[in-house]
């Protein structure tokens, strides 16, 4: 297959008033507003669900009159650029001054390219990958017609019993700000004036992943010094990248809603932070104000608004209340005046008033989704994000010889490659895992295959995990781990493709015992005992808990979700067309009891003094170590690397100086290879308590077989600022940690002092 590396696709430049000097613009938003009547700008604050992309159903009898009424700034989950087409037209024509429409879909990692899922794409630590993943969503997205894209998610999550760790970049605030702004300039373009860009709407602001107990929709309690420090990084970031939309949260955060916090969405995100774009709430989020607690149902809407919430998705609140609040005092017209500008605005900056129909170009449909060259780059980037965990005897590259055997549940299961969040992709036209090992062997090798088992034994279970990419429960599963042994044991090597399904992770898809499910692994233990060897193939959307699979399974490559392409670019990774570089963006506990689990923990009172050694008076579990089974930034190579001494051009860092750290790197084995060469910082003595570790930069090296290449990082003060107690971001002069290593628990450390 060709290289793609180097592959951009160019973006067109257009022509919009965002050429026009800002007073131009102003103007035009000013005479525009002068025109419409206080239920008019109401209604552009109003964003309903214009279908079910799940069965295709599309609501347009409800949609045209709401149009025609003037109550709708936008509208979400419709495909097709037909029919968006023609909701814009009506807009246009016939909708009270002719003001276009957002259309909004989730495109979290693909449109019909499906790419790998975002907890998967971080772990490539690849930022130039992550935006071409999202400049081709945006191409694809475009072309069907929609302008607006409720991504990237960029919570930090830390427990992986929460489903959406799925749609994340995973633990760590440093990594996974530079993700967000990859994602963000990847949908936006420069400045979004290209058909092919379209705005991102990040979420979900705030700290929804850091909900108690790993419960989608559950409350939040949290030191603010906690939430600045690790959870509120990325979305800071993409506001520093000029995001045009962000999404509020869900969650209550120490006893107020999120969508109604007027500290977080007007003190910190445009007070503090300086945010000038569109806020919208999740989906049906007001009536939640008044579930869970925070205000009356009458009066959820103003409370929303006041907090500086603009559009209302789904509930309808906006429309059915606010005029009447205004007439209550509850609400001022100028806050109403403030929201309908910055819905506006937003139109104004995607193009929509120079040419409201942008993006109803029925051509581009036809061309620009799910391309060849568009699966290429799915395919190449899928095969960087997979992460080789084990991989004993070096059985791992497969040579394509003798017998195969491919088992388990995901090895023919083409509908179940995507992952979560892949409602626009049209799974007939994926390949299975074992199509694709079918085609890399040809006649060079012989594949045999069994299913092996169901996902659950219990038919309810399954039937409840897998969701919208039902794998049926078939058979006994005695029975199909019977045929799974009969073709084992004619085989010279096992396969097995099993774990989650695809729907097993995501929204609504918590879990409380985060092993591989139970038939599987009892499928697995038996594959196993015939002595043979067993690469397992992992496929998840969360950190499991691996214990007996790491200390019995010959070989595990966690292949995660890897998009519409997987199956051959898990093809090209097993028989070592490609060699594994993805790492770890999330620890994996030894036992669910362990969580949260996460690297940069902060000292406990009672530190254990010596690993392996007990002592029942120090900060750890009776039962169990406190080590994780394996770390964040862990991986493995078909080759290996040597790390050599680093070394600090200057043991003294000046107030406004640099310190450079170096170290060379040896590809010591058989392969030409990636290492992701990590770099970590601590701050020993603080104004308040500072993690053992924190990553603060990293490189991506290529490194042929017997070659070497040192690798440098520049330390500035911006490096050792933090969050105080009284939220100055400040750093404390004295000595500083700085470790190099190829994940965060394989680590050497130096030592300077900053000024």
């Amino acid at each position: 297959m060709r290289s793609l590396i180097n592959y951009i696709i160019p973006a067109v430049a257009g022509i919009s008033l965002l050429s026009c000097s800002k007073n131009d613009s102003d103007a035009f938003i000013d005479d525009l507003m002068s025109r419409m009547t206080l239920e008019e700008k109401i209604g552009q604050l109003n964003l309903p669900v214009g279908g079910d992309i799940q069965s295709g159903v599309v609501l347009g009898p409800q949609l045209d009159s709401l149009i025609l009424e003037g109550s709708i700034g936008g509208f979400f989950n419709v495909k097709g650029v037909e029919e968006i087409s023609r909701l814009q037209h009506l807009a246009v024509e016939k909708g009270p001054h002719g003001i276009p429409l957002l259309v909004g879909a989730d495109v979290v990692h693909g449109y019909e390219t499906i790419f790998p899922i975002p907890l998967a794409l971080s772990c490539s630590w690849d930022s130039v990958a992550v935006e071409r993943m999202a400049h081709i969503s945006a191409i694809e997205a475009t072309a069907d017609g929609v302008n607006w894209n409720f991504s990237p998610m960029v919570d930090i999550c830390r427990d992986p019993r929460w489903g959406r760790i799925a749609e994340g970049s995973g633990e760590d605030p440093y990594l996974g700000s530079i993700l967000a702004k990859a994602y963000v300039r990847g949908y936006q373009g420069d400045n979004m004036k290209s058909d092919s860009t379209l705005m991102a709407c990040v979420k979900h602001f705030a700290l929804y992943g850091a909900t108690e107990g790993g419960r989608d929709y559950n409350t939040v309690d949290m030191s603010k010094e906690r939430m600045f420090n690790y959870y509120l990084p990325p979305f800071q970031a993409t506001v520093d990248a000029g995001v045009g939309s962000l999404m509020s949260s869900f969650n209550l955060i120490n006893g107020q809603h999120a969508t109604a916090a007027k500290w977080l969405l007007n003190d910190v995100l445009r007070d503090d932070w300086e945010f000038q774009g569109l806020i919208a709430t999740d989906y049906n989020s007001i009536p939640e104000v008044s579930t869970m607690g925070t205000s009356a149902m009458e009066d959820a809407a103003a409370n929303a608004l006041n907090a500086g919430t603009d559009m209302d998705m789904v509930s309808g609140l906006y429309v059915k209340t606010l005029a009447d609040a205004v007439k209550r005092g509850l609400v001022k017209e100028k806050t109403i005046d403030d929201a309908c500008r910055r819905v506006l605005e937003a139109k104004q900056k995607l193009g929509l008033f120079d040419d409201p129909y942008k993006y109803c170009n029925e051509e581009r449909a036809k061309g620009d989704i799910f391309t060849p060259a568009h699966r290429d780059m799915a395919r190449e980037i899928a095969a960087q994000t997979f992460v080789l965990m084990k991989n004993d005897n070096n059985i791992l590259p497969l040579k394509k010889r003798g017998r195969i055997a491919l088992i388990g549940p995901l090895a023919d299961a083409a509908n179940n490659m995507c992952g979560c969040w892949s409602m626009l992709a049209k799974t007939e036209n994926h390949e299975s895992l074992l199509t694709a090992f079918r085609n890399a062997v040809g006649n060079e090798a012989e594949i045999l295959y069994a299913k092996g088992s169901n996902v659950y034994y219990d038919e309810t279970t399954q039937k409840n995990a897998t969701g919208l990419r039902r794998i049926e429960h078939t058979g006994d599963d005695a029975g199909l781990h019977a045929e799974a042994l009969l073709v084992a044991a004619q085989s010279d090597v096992i396969v097995a493709a099993i774990g989650e399904s695809s729907d097993m992770s995501g929204e609504s898809a918590s879990r409380t015992e985060i092993t591989i499910p139970d038939t599987q692994r009892d499928l697995l233990k038996k594959l196993v005992n015939t002595g043979k060897p067993v690469v397992l193939l992992l496929f998840t959307g969360r950190p499991l808990v691996l214990d007996w699979e790491s200390e019995n399974v010959t070989s595990i490559l966690n292949v995660w979700f890897g998009g519409s392409e997987a199956g051959d670019a898990i093809a090209d990774v097993v028989f070592g067309g490609k060699s594994p570089q993805g790492k770890l963006t999330t620890t994996f506990p030894r036992s669910v009891g362990q969580v949260p689990l996460y690297y940069n923990h902060l000292m406990s009172s009672h530190p254990d003094p010596q690993e392996g050694v007990f002592n029942r008076y120090c900060s750890n579990y009776i039962d169990c170590s406190n080590e994780p089974l394996y770390p964040f930034g862990y991986g493995l190579s078909y080759t290996t690397f040597e790390y050599g001494k680093p070394q600090l051009s200057s043991t003294t860092l000046e107030r406004d100086g640099t310190v450079t750290l170096s170290v060379e790197i040896k590809n010591t084995g058989d392969y030409d290879g990636v290492e992701i060469v990590q770099m970590y910082l601590r701050d020993p003595v603080a104004q308040i308590a500072r993690p053992v570790k924190e990553l603060k930069d990293f490189r991506r090296v290529y490194i042929p077989k017997g070659g070497k290449k040192r690798v440098e990082f520049t330390i500035d003060a911006e490096k050792l600022k933090y969050y105080n107690a009284d939220l100055e971001y400040v750093y404390d002069p004295g000595e500083f940690r700085v470790m190099v290593g190829p994940d965060s628990e394989n680590l050497q450390t130096l030592t300077f002092t900053a000024k």
